[in-house]
């Protein structure tokens, strides 16, 4: 049987700056017909290598030369889950990764902000109820692009599905890939950051990317410059499977140019991939290993509402043998 490999020149760029360049490098490939974008992504897993933002190679070609035994990648199912199955001999720790909403609050420029009256005053329900005995009921009015919130396909397509009909299961406990990308150098994001993670860590999971623009939310600066994810890479998630996608940033699309093209929300929710906006809190997260959880209410023709995101990590259980 006829094995191949590649043979190349490579010019490596990371997000946060810097570069690799290799000469004459060699890597086994599963056949003649690989191109140069699947040799990117086995390159950059070969090489273990993270925040990359491009790939590009002066020479390439594929030869017919026994494989050398190059690294391949782990597709293990089970990674960041401790031995014995998740929660073994762990407890867990929730992060917060929601912004409070509150009345007047500004979350993106030119949506209204949410505003709270009291429907039954705790001095009016004197009069309803028995003696020291009161409540109040409060009404709030807001936009459903306020706080934290998710996208259901219906915020960009009539016929996408609304907010009462997304599964449970594509919302809770997702396994959390967290793309730490604060230091990056540019704006948008690369479908390259992401070939650092395996296809079996893609499938299904949530993708969170802490750009740590969030530390801007609710000031004037929050409306500009914001990190956003490219259509490329929102396209290499379609591709790898993902259930969820999710920002702490302004927009997950660029909203300062393009013309008022929106390629990721288009692509990812006509793929039925959620969308989670203005997360804050994610530099407390781990690359891998966590759990992520994000539910708005079950809405019947509405497209956009605020959750409380969170996530749940497993810790070792003092208590536990070891």
């Amino acid at each position: 049987m006829t094995e191949y490999r590649a043979v190349f020149d490579a010019e490596i760029a990371f997000v946060n700056g810097g570069g690799l360049s290799a000469r004459g490098f060699r890597l086994d490939v599963p056949g003649p017909d690989v191109g140069e974008a699947a040799v990117a992504e086995l390159l950059v897993r070969h090489l273990g290598l993270a925040l990359v933002g491009s790939v590009e190679f002066p020479r390439f070609e594929i030869v017919a030369e026994a494989h050398k035994g190059s690294r391949g990648v782990a597709a293990d199912a089970s990674l960041g889950t401790p031995p014995g199955g998740a929660g073994a001999g762990t407890a867990s720790r929730l992060v917060d990764l929601s912004h409070p909403i509150r009345a007047g609050l500004v979350t993106y420029p030119g949506i209204p902000a949410p505003s709270i009256a009291p429907h039954l005053t705790r001095a009016a329900s004197r009069q309803v109820y028995a003696p020291g005995t009161e409540f109040a009921i409060d009404v709030i009015t807001m936009a459903g692009n306020t706080g934290t919130y998710l996208d259901s396909p219906y915020h960009r397509y009539a016929d996408g599905g609304d907010l009462a009909s997304l599964e449970l299961a594509t919302l809770v406990g997702l396994p959390a890939q967290v793309l730490h990308l604060a230091d990056a150098a540019e704006r948008g994001i690369p479908a390259e950051v992401f070939f650092e993670r395996s296809a079996a860590e893609l499938a299904g999971a949530a993708v969170l990317l802490h750009t740590g623009w969030s530390r801007h939310f609710g000031t004037p600066e929050y409306a500009s410059g914001a990190p956003y994810l490219s259509e490329a890479g929102a396209r290499f998630l379609i591709a790898a499977g993902v259930a969820l996608v999710g920002i702490d940033s302004l927009n997950i699309d660029d909203t300062e140019g393009g013309g008022g093209e929106r390629p990721a929300h288009s692509l990812l929710l006509a793929a039925g991939v959620h969308v989670v906006e203005h997360l804050t809190g994610l530099e407390r997260l781990p690359a891998r290993g966590a759990r992520f959880t994000a539910v708005p209410p079950r809405i019947e023709g509405f497209g956009t509402f605020p959750v409380r995101a969170f996530a749940e990590l497993s810790t070792p259980d003092p208590g536990a043998a070891g």
